[in-house]
């Protein structure tokens, strides 16, 4: 049987970005999918949303990357367009510990189709602490990271836009910008956040590294029925039943599988052949 070629194969793509994703990105589609890909120039993406919150995301995460990857697709002339968005706090089942969610999306003109994959990141640096001296942050920048990783610093109350300083790598620029923010701050304090974006940002640099891997494996999988690339899945079914007493759980029960481009679908049974869980997990059992 003569193995289907991936129409994706010796093309190139735009990736839509301003913090050099391409260092996470384009390695990992040219070694899997043998798709060039290459920044897009001239587009702004913070006009999309920033992580410091000047400018407010308006849509989804996923409109937000399709809108980012659309930027590049129109600059570029291509068909084919990359983009990711991500977003960070609390955990979704461990609130008391931080999280980040990415999420990444392939644009296909010629099909006519969107394909993402999204991850939730257990490990990041995304932290914040208030101050109006140096000397009480020194264990917090040596848990972000600092300055390997950059920082950003405002105001903690009032105006945050007067004295937004991101970007800040060294101790020298971290020292003044702390000292403008707190005194222009109605508290007195300055608010010192992790620089999330991906450039300033090598844990989620990291990360970004892994979802691309994830989003090419899955446009190097063709849909049983209609062959289209980008077969993968598409939503999980909860429900896994206790092994004591058969009480459905928030465990998931099985997974469903689908294409891009047509309304096939295939619901698949837990890949570790799990077909309970523990009490520990049950509504029931432990209430």
């Amino acid at each position: 049987m003569t193995k289907r070629r991936n129409p994706f194969f010796g093309r190139r793509a735009v990736l839509a970005t301003m913090h050099g994703k391409e260092q996470a990105i384009a390695p990992v589609f040219l070694a899997t999918l043998n798709v060039i890909v290459a920044p897009a120039e001239g587009v702004d993406t913070d006009a999309l949303g920033t992580f410091s919150g000047e400018t407010p995301r308006r849509g989804t995460v996923l409109e937000t990357a399709v809108a980012k990857a659309r930027l590049g697709m129109e600059r570029a002339r291509l068909p084919f367009g990359i983009a990711s968005e991500g977003s960070f706090g609390p955990h979704p089942l461990f609130p008391i510990i931080p999280a980040g969610f990415e999420l990444m999306a392939f644009v296909d003109d010629e099909r006519g189709t969107t394909v993402h994959e999204s991850l939730v990141i257990d490990e990041t640096n995304f932290a914040h602490i208030e101050t109006s001296r140096m000397e009480p942050i020194t264990q917090f920048l040596a848990q972000v990271g600092f300055p390997s990783h950059g920082l950003i610093v405002r105001p903690n109350v009032g105006d945050i836009e007067t004295a937004l300083v991101k970007g800040i790598v060294n101790f020298p620029d971290l020292q003044s910008a702390i000292q403008a923010a707190a005194a222009l701050s109605d508290d007195g304090c300055a608010r010192v956040d992790t620089d999330m974006r991906a450039h300033l940002n090598p844990t989620r640099m990291k990360s970004l590294t892994t979802l691309a891997m994830q989003l090419a494996d899955r446009l190097s999988r063709f849909c049983p029925s209609c062959a289209a690339p980008g077969w993968g899945r598409v939503k999980v079914i909860r429900g896994l039943p206790c092994e004591m007493c058969e009480t459905a759980t928030e465990w998931v029960l099985s997974e469903v599988f689908g294409c891009a481009a047509c309304t096939h679908q295939d619901e698949r049974s837990r890949a570790d052949g799990l077909i309970h869980t523990g009490p520990a997990n049950c509504p029931a059992c432990n209430p």
